[in-house]
């Protein structure tokens, strides 16, 4: 699949463009602040209809504005696709697709298969288990629309459950209803704990593959999914932290406190790894990313690179741009470095200068 083109309307500080993008490699380059990964970020949007930094639609309206149009053309398969996104100041979303309303955003998943690279990513095996969490969140809701109703579905049991454990203290005749909160949420985390456990299971044979090869056939890299409670012990764990969960007033277990395992042998590298061993781990697991998705989907995702090259050293560079030959890339840079020009295909450049865009030839 691929990202024919991207319209921007009073989107972030793009009063308007409309871009055309390469099936191969694209380069988004200029200095900081000028607009690059804002480029990146209607790309994501429209894959996934949330903002990679977790922005709300209205901080994505140009300044003064009081709505924002992103229109993103995908070729899927031979198939051409017109995704029409507003974001608005005070209300909800409007999503189409070929101009056509759609009322749930997983109608959307499905067409635009993203993988997104920044350099916050290389900090994700040292970073809290929030981090790790998101990832897994992040991958699976585009790759299964069953996992991103049951997460949905989750989420809003657990913050129920959490307001009911609040209001106990004042109210303890409210008790009587915690059970039924307990069995949903016991239904649904058990659904959420065995989907992650299958996915981190297929990531993990690919990761330790990756792995293997960039660091010189030296370190065997091991993925572990770490649940907060089992999918057979849920309940059972439940049960034992309830005195504490009413003292606390939330929900000490679940899928909610689940975390990922990165150990190189047997030793965890989250607290014990070099930056070398964890910022090549985290390369190896977005790599692992990419090729997951394509084994899901059978077909390639859009990778987005964002300002990542500078971050990583000649070696691990080389090994991440001759792994993605295959697939449609948007890359930003302050400059089009040595490396990039003498290295790697490049199939269209763009300067990005303070909301206005110019191709290079």
């Amino acid at each position: 699949m691929i990202i024919k083109s991207i319209e921007l309307k009073n989107f972030r500080n793009y009063e308007s463009l409309d871009l055309t993008f390469d099936s191969g490699t694209n380069i988004l380059y200029g200095k900081n602040a000028q607009g690059k990964t804002n480029i990146l970020e209607a790309a994501y949007l429209s894959g996934t209809t949330k903002s990679h930094k977790g922005s709300k639609d209205k901080e994505m309206v140009r300044f003064g504005e009081q709505e924002a149009h992103i229109r993103t053309t995908v070729i899927k398969q031979e198939k051409e696709y017109q995704i029409d996104m507003h974001l608005k100041q005070n209300r909800s979303k409007g999503i189409a697709i070929n101009k056509v309303p759609i009322k749930k955003a997983s109608e959307l998943f499905g067409i635009l298969n993203i993988v997104f690279f920044s350099p916050e990513d290389l900090n994700i095996i040292k970073n809290g288990p929030t981090e790790r969490r998101r990832f897994l969140d992040s991958e699976l809701c585009q790759l299964d629309k069953i996992y991103l109703s049951d997460l949905t579905n989750y989420n809003k049991i657990l913050n129920q459950r959490n307001k009911l454990l609040k209001d106990m203290v004042y109210r303890p005749d409210l008790e009587e209803t915690l059970p039924i909160w307990n069995l949903q949420l016991l239904e649904t985390g058990k659904k959420i704990i065995r989907r992650r456990q299958r996915f981190v299971e297929e990531l993990g044979e690919i990761v330790h593959e990756i792995h293997y090869r960039i660091s010189g056939e030296k370190e065997e890299l091991t993925l572990t999914y770490e649940p907060s409670a089992t999918e057979q012990n849920f309940e059972a764990e439940l049960e034992r932290v309830a005195a504490r969960d009413k003292k606390l007033c939330q929900t000490s277990v679940g899928p909610h406190r689940d975390d990922l395992l990165f150990s190189i042998r047997d030793v965890d590298i989250r607290k014990f790894g070099s930056q070398g061993q964890q910022r090549t781990s985290a390369l190896s697991l977005k790599l692992s990313e990419i090729e997951l998705v394509k084994r899901s989907i059978h077909d390639t995702p859009v990778l987005l690179l964002d300002d990542v090259l500078s971050e990583l050293d000649s070696d691990r560079q080389n090994f991440l741009l001759n792994n993605i030959y295959d697939t449609q890339t948007m890359i930003t840079c302050t400059g089009l470095d040595e490396f990039v020009r003498n290295r790697f295909q490049i199939n269209r450049v763009f300067e990005v200068i303070d909301g206005q865009v110019f191709e290079k030839n």
